[in-house]
This record gives structure tokens, sequence and C-alpha cells, in this order.
């Protein structure tokens, strides 16, 4: 039903505006101030119930200044918004219009009334902001006086978060990565230098903190900017773990493993639909990597559950990016969390196309040599000079063919190697690839640095190989039959609905590859012998397995058998295994519950059955008894929709519809689907998914200059944080830290030295040797005497009292 607009002199109505209509307010009193204002007579009999269920106001009879659009389908007026823009004359050019609305006309006394009654109201208003101040003021006898000493600490504190939490926005490394010189010892400081830059600027509280200082000190030890850092991160993280806790639902994302500080960590990212209804992909932590798969798993329990507040048990989805030697370990891994938790599916990562998921699966030497290969070559050609060596030998190559030539450069402008058909492009261009390192390799004018050439010499050596040409044609031709299920699988939602119903015809085609093995492979053999034959590599079986050969006195074995029982056959299956384990009946149950979206069920002709695969997710729901109603409703609300209206086309858009709410189980089942790994981020422009952030920030920041902490607030730099709270915090853990930060470094003492011993801090020293009398309580500030003959070290810190 649609709303009018309760002004006088106003025709306007939902369905023929995209203007916002407000309710009266409930409250008695600015109920009456509304209708006071409309000047409506009819109205003032009402009560504010009666006003609230049945009348509204439309946004244009209220400054703008008191509306607010909190989101694209979401508007909402202030607390003490009262509409003041009426048109109150317009009626009188037209006194014959029975259909306007009665317009009171206000007395003296009336008009001497309102103001009497708005004048008592701001009076009482006033009284109340001032008693709530009152309240709220450090006067207050509930809350601790600080103590200016305390003030001033503070204040320092929150100028040292202030330089972190700009270092880690920035991704600044804490150090310049050079060594000191001359001119002192932490020149190479980023953070001392910002420190030195707020003093200059202005900064009170860090002025006199260290105005007094030596040149050649430090202002912070390491231990103290490990504690700065460790707060700022915890606060981070604790912002990010509030939404995850309110959504409830979520899935956990490791990526591949990074190296700080010399060692190996796993990055862990979860996956969860917020109180917005928008998806979100945040980074939290780096988890160090254990050898033992048992030991990895209990870590990340303990991490998730102990230290984050989270429980498995609403875990919903977990996938594992994993390269090389790792891949078996996350394998083992992911298989251990789904015999824990059930409904925590294993599913491939939306962020790596599936075949080179499957590729990095297969655990064989020459297939990860492969793979290999690859990522050095993509690590080779980040320099733009061997980009542009590359397109030079690709024209070479493809002189009588310049459609292929040019789409061949135009696909290795791109990320090619993370692309679905990335086997396809590298049998196409590895002759070209071979003759770019070649020309590298011999550097005619030395126009190449010694490390490319190094590069090129270990890429042109690692392609030159007869095995690694198989593999790579096996590998392609094999992963034809994935290659569309898995772009699918990354598009749009209508996409990966029918992707999964693909599922069956992709495996059986795999199985007809299987059967008929001998023909298939004789195929492509004779394509890898004619590429290895433009490359001059020689056909021939692997030098290690003939050596095994002669060592067992075994007769000779044909190359073209040998690449048959060794690397075609065993890579058509582990790609048939991967397929089949990765996407169980669970999960593709899960998936065809993507017909939930309007625009599914319209290609489907809301011919859908989704209370079939609803058991997945049944103990999730609000109301799990009203499914089957609901979800009919559902369907009849967007067939019977009107012609103007158009059906939304994914998760994110349907979440964001006003009415979803009154489906309650969709809504929750639509936030569940959304979280699984497997679909595509829709994050809708708000913030890049959290696996590419810090993938940049790994690729700025050189190894010796990674910190785990700045990672963690460079790449949620977009979560909000307040310094007062990593203020608070910091006082909490390090409450015997308030007051000292003092430089470390060749200083000379400033005043009176403290001896170092076993003395209590100041206003707390409790005299060695003499007992305190019961009841009494011990002067503060005093100290015993030192005795004479106790020698006084040399101090290497400044204690100023």
């Amino acid at each position: 039903m649609p709303n009018f607009c309760a002004a006088p002199n106003c025709t306007r109505k939902s369905t023929q505006s995209e203007l916002a209509f407000f309710r009266f307010p409930r409250d008695p009193e600015r109920c009456r101030m509304w209708v006071e204002n409309c000047r409506r007579a009819d109205l003032e009999a009402k009560t504010a119930e009666q006003l609230n269920k049945h009348y509204r106001l439309c946004a244009k009879h209220f400054d703008p200044a008191m509306v607010c659009k909190t989101s694209l389908y979401r508007t909402v007026l202030k607390d003490t918004a009262i509409p003041t823009m009426f048109d109150l004359t317009s009626h009188l050019t037209n006194p014959h219009n029975r259909f306007r609305k009665q317009i009171k006309e206000l007395t003296e006394e009336d008009i001497r009334k309102i103001k009497e009654r708005r004048l008592a109201v701001s009076i009482t208003q006033l009284i109340s902001k001032k008693d709530s101040t009152a309240e709220d003021s450090p006067t207050n006898d509930g809350e601790p006086q600080l103590s200016p000493e305390e003030k001033e600490f503070r204040d320092y504190l929150h100028s040292l978060f202030k330089v972190i939490v700009l270092l880690g926005k920035q991704g600044i490394p804490l150090t310049t990565g050079r060594a000191p010189d001359a001119s002192g010892p932490y020149c190479n400081s980023n953070f001392q230098m910002l420190l030195n830059y707020h003093m200059n600027a202005g900064d009170a509280g860090l002025r006199k903190r260290f105005e007094g200082t030596a040149v050649n000190a430090q202002y912070l030890s390491d231990v103290q900017q490990s504690q700065l850092l460790e707060v700022c991160e915890n606060t981070v993280r604790e912002e990010i773990l509030m939404e995850v806790r309110d959504s409830r639902f979520f899935s956990l994302v490791t990526g591949d493993l990074v190296e700080f500080d010399g060692e190996k960590h796993l990055p862990l990212f979860l996956r969860f639909v917020n109180q917005r209804n928008l998806l979100r992909e945040e980074f939290l932590d780096l988890l160090p990597f254990e050898e033992s798969e048992l030991l990895l798993v209990e870590k990340l329990e303990g991490q998730l559950s102990d230290r984050w507040g989270l429980s498995m048990e609403d875990c919903r989805g977990h996938a594992h990016k994993a390269t090389g030697t790792s891949t078996t370990k996350m394998k083992a891994v992911a298989v251990m969390l789904m015999e824990k938790y059930p409904l925590a599916l294993h599913m491939p990562c939306s962020t790596t196309a599936l075949n080179i998921h499957l590729a990095n699966s297969l655990p064989f030497p020459n297939v990860q040599n492969v793979m290999e290969a690859l990522r050095k070559i993509e690590a080779f050609f980040r320099r733009p000079s061997a980009q542009g060596e590359l397109e030079k030998a690709l024209a070479s190559c493809f002189q009588g063919n310049e459609e292929k030539e040019s789409a061949l450069k135009q696909a290795s402008r791109t990320c090619w190697t993370e692309q679905h058909n990335v086997f396809d492009l590298m049998v196409d261009m590895l002759e070209s690839l071979v003759l770019c390192m070649d020309n590298v390799r011999h550097n005619d004018g030395g126009r190449f640095l010694g490390d490319i050439v190094a590069d090129a010499y270990s890429i042109s050596e690692i392609l030159a190989d007869f095995e690694l040409i198989v593999t790579i044609v096996i590998l392609k031709n094999t992963l034809t039959y994935t290659r569309a299920f898995g772009r699918n699988l990354q598009g749009e939602t209508h996409e990966v609905f029918f992707a999964a119903k693909s599922l069956t015809a992709v495996l059986h085609s795999l199985n007809e590859v299987i059967d008929n093995i001998d023909v298939y492979h004789e195929f492509w053999f004779e394509e890898a012998a004619g590429l290895a034959a433009e490359l001059d590599v020689a056909v021939a079986v692997p030098r290690l397995f003939l050596r095994k050969q002669r060592s067992a006195d075994m007769g000779d074995v044909q190359a073209e058998a040998y690449f048959k029982e060794y690397v075609t056959i065993p890579v058509i299956r582990g790609v048939i295994q991967e397929v089949e384990e990765m996407f169980s009946e669970t999960n593709l149950k899960a998936l065809m519950c993507l017909s939930l979206v309007p625009a599914v069920m319209g290609q489907m002709r809301f011919n859908t059955s989704e209370e079939n695969n609803a058991d997945v997710y049944r103990d999730d729901l609000p109301s799990p008894d009203t499914l089957p109603a609901e979800l009919h409703c559902w369907r009849i609300k967007w067939k019977h929709r009107g012609k103007e209206v158009r059906l939304p086309t994914s998760i994110h858009e349907t979440l964001q519809l006003p009415d979803v709410k009154f489906f309650p189980n969709v809504n929750s089942f639509l936030k569940v689907l959304a979280a699984l790994p497997a679909l595509r981020f829709d994050h809708d422009g708000e913030t890049e998914p959290a696996s590419r952030r810090l993938r940049a920030y790994l690729e700025a920041t050189p190894p010796a200059q990674r910190n785990r902490s700045m990672a963690v607030l460079h790449v949620n730099a977009h979560v909000k944080h307040d310094l007062d709270v990593m203020v608070d915090q910091y006082c909490r853990l390090y409450p015997e830290e308030e007051g000292e930060g003092e430089p470390v470094g060749e200083v000379e003492p400033v005043g009176e030295v403290e001896p170092v011993g076993e003395v209590e801090p100041v206003g707390e020293v409790e005299p060695v040797g003499v007992a305190e009398p019961a009841g009494e309580a011990e002067p503060a500030g005093e100290e015993e005497p030192m005795e004479e003959d106790t020698p006084t070290p040399t101090p290497t810190t400044t204690k100023t009292t």
C-alpha cells in the first residue's frame, strides 16, 4: 500500500516518488510538535500511537541536515528532527479544491501557548544535558582522577600510537634497511625520524620527554616498540573480531606461506557477512607454520577459539592456498578439520583459478617442477625490461601470424600465470619464452644486470627439458575439461549454479579419457615431441630413471610408454580424485542453494526446489519449521513482481533489499552462502580482498624489513581504530611502564642517578631489611639510604623523576 504525505498542500506518495517517508514519532511531546508544525487541525485529536501507525511525512518537509542516508536503501532522521518546511498558502489560489487537507488558522493565543511550550521543552533539555555532562565529567566520584604525571604520560602514549598507526597505514617499515653511519646509530629508524618530526612540529608531550636526549640515543627500546606494536595490532584485530562475532558464521581461508623474521608463517583470513549485509574478507594474523599437521590443526583451533573467542562450530567453510611442499600438509589439515567439523566445507579458494589449484594439489615432482617454473617466470617478468624482451621474441616467432602474435602479447601483459588457461598460454609461448631467456643470457651490450641474467639462465635450463615439456602438454590437455567449469565457478551467481549442475558431465569426460588412455596419450605425446623438436630438445627418458633402470638390470623402456605410465595416468587420476573430494555431495548441495537468488530463480522459470538442499544448513536457520512456507512466499514474490522490477543477480544485491528482513530464513541462508570461500568476492567497490592487500605489502617490503604487527596494521588500514583505546590497553597491560620509556644509549646523567639494584618504583619503595609495623602505611617517596660499602655502578640509562 502506498504512503501518502500528511502535510497540507502536499500530494506526494511513495509509489510516485523516490523520497523517503517518515512515521510520526511515538514520543507524545515530539509528536505534538510535528502536528503543530503541520497545522493539521484534524490530527490534533489523535494519539501519538495512531499518528505513528497511520500517518507519514515525506523528506521534503525536513531540513536536509536532519536527514541521514545510511545506505543505498535506507534513510533515517536524526533523533531531534522536527518538520519545518511546509506550504501553507498555495491552497488560497485554488479554494474550491475539496481534496485539500484542512489547515488550522492560528490565533494569537495559540501562538503564545506554542512558544511557551517550546521554551519549557528547551529548558528541560538543557537541564538534562547539563546533568548528563556533569555525570560524565572527570569530577565524578566514581571515576579515578588522573594526576598531572599520568595525564602527561597518556598524552605521550597517544603521540607514539599516532606515529605507529601512520607508519602502518602507509606501509612504511620501522627501519630503512640501511646500516647506521657516523651521523648516529639510530638515523636508520623511520620511527625515530617521525618522532623527531612530530617534536619539531610542536608535539609538547614528545618534546618534554625527549628534548634533552643525546643525538645518539634510542628513544624507545626494541622491547617497548614491540609492546606498542602488539597493542596496535590487538586493537585493530579486536574491531574485526567484534564484527565476526556479531555475524556469527564465517569461513577460514589460509594463504600461501610467507617469510617473516626468517621463519615461515601461514596467513589467516576470515570471510563473513557483517551487520550491513556486506561481504568482508579480513586478514587477522600470521601463524607460525608447523611441520606436524596435527600441531598445525591444534594451533588453528587454539587461535580461533581460545585467543579470538570464536567457535569452530560456526565455521561454514575453509580453503587453503598452498604451493610446493606445503600442499600435502595443508590437504591433511583440511581433512582433519572436516572430520572434526562436518559443516565446515572444504572448497577451493575464489582468488585462485581452479586449474592452478588442481595442479598445485597434485603431489608429483614433475608437476611441482612446472608450477615452480611458472612462479619463477612470473617473478622474472615483473621487470619492465624483461617484458619488452618477451614481446620481441613473440614478434620473431609469430612473424606470419599477426593475429596470434597480438593475442599473445596482450595476454603476456596481464597476470597470465594466474589465469584459467595458463597451460594453453604456456604451450603457445614456450618457444618465445626460451628465445627470450637465451637473448637475456647472451646480454649483448650489457643491457641487463647480473641477477637478471642469472635468473634467465636458470629458467632457460628448466624449460629446455623434455620431461617438463611433456608435463605441460599433458596438464594442458587434461585440464581443458575443467577449464570452463572453473571459470564459471568464479563467475556470476547464475554461472556458479549451472557449474554445479555440470560437474557430472566434467567427471564423465575425464573418466572417458582414462578408459581410452592409449589413444589420448598417443596424440598428446606427439604434440609434446613436436614442441620439443622446435626447441631442439631431445626426446628422452629422465636421466634419474635410466640410472635406476641400469642398476636394476631392466630392459630398455621407450619414452612414450614411460611418460604414459609415470605422467599421463597419474595426472588424470589425480585430477579426478581432487575434483571429487573438492566437490562432494554436501558441497554441491550448498552451491545448488544459490537458486535462492531471484535471477537464478528466473532462469529456472521459478521451478526450483531449495527444500531438498536446505538440510545442509537447517540448524543455522532462525525458524526451520517455517522454511517451506517461507520459500514458497519468496518464489511467489518474485514470480509475480511488477514489470519494472529487476531481478537481483547476486547474493550481495539480494541482501541489500529492504524487504529481505521479512524472510528471516532466506536472509540467514544467503549470509551463510555468501561466506563460502569458493564464491567470488563481491565487495561492491568498498574494499578489495585482504589477500590482495597482503600480497601488495609483501611485494613492496623486503623480507628483512617485514613486521607481523605492521602487516596487520597496513592490510587493515580501512578498519576504524581509537587511539584512546590503545592507550588504555597499554596502561592495563604494562602498568609498570608508566613514567618510563626514556631513551636508551650513551647519555650523560641528568640530576640524581638512581642506583641499580632491587629498588621498588618511585612512590612505593619499601625499605630493605626493615619490618613494616602492622597496620601502618609506609610513607610515599621514602627510600632506605644506601650503605657506604655498596658500590654504585655506572648507569646506562637516565632515570628522571
